[in-house]
């Protein structure tokens, strides 16, 4: 799809979209076993891409009272993953979409409906209204990953129709190996 920014290293850096709940398990709880994916992000290994949608429901989610967190531990969440965070703008319409994929990648053919010879929409729509988001925000900033724990998303990365745009994964298999082995295949 689009080129992407060469990290410190002077490696390429994979292009991850994390949902909220991820984002409550690297910034507000300090999961252990999440530790890995946070260290890649302040690292530069990844480049966590955002949307102001995906942003708004992190410190809307910050401020619900059974996490009983102060105003200063959100706010101190919130601006750790903000120093961390590329943002990119969604885009509201599928022809919006296709002229997206077209120019970020000159091979993009968009897929038709034989009978009714109209555009077949690109993304599949998640059960969790609240959820599609997060792939609108995966397709707009050319992300390699969205990583989930959230049941509606992972059900999506089984279909075809992601093929070639982003894959939906797991903490746990974001941070597997041969996952990583495997990134180029996401595309």
């Amino acid at each position: 799809m689009t080129q992407h920014a060469p990290n410190q290293s002077g490696a390429t850096a994979l292009r991850v979209v994390l949902d909220t709940n991820v984002l409550l398990s690297l910034y507000v709880f300090a999961d252990s076993r999440f530790a890995p994916l946070r260290a890649r992000i302040e690292t530069g290994q990844w480049q966590a891409i955002s949307s102001a949608e995906c942003l708004a429901e992190f410190r809307r989610v910050l401020d619900y009272p059974h996490f009983a967190l102060t105003g200063e531990r959100q706010d101190a969440a919130y601006a750790r993953y903000c120093q961390a965070v590329h943002c990119v703008t969604t885009v509201a319409t599928e022809e919006e979409r296709s002229a997206q994929l077209i120019l970020a990648n000159k091979s993009f053919v968009p897929r038709m409906n034989p009978v009714t010879r109209t555009t077949l929409p690109i993304l599949p729509l998640c059960k969790d209204r609240d959820d599609q988001k997060f792939l609108e925000t995966a397709l707009a900033g050319a992300a390699d990953w969205l990583i989930t724990a959230d049941k509606a998303l992972l059900v999506l990365a089984r279909r075809e129709r992601l093929r070639g745009l982003f894959r939906i994964l797991t903490p746990e298999a974001a941070l597997d190996p041969e996952t990583s082995d495997f990134r180029c295949q996401c595309r």
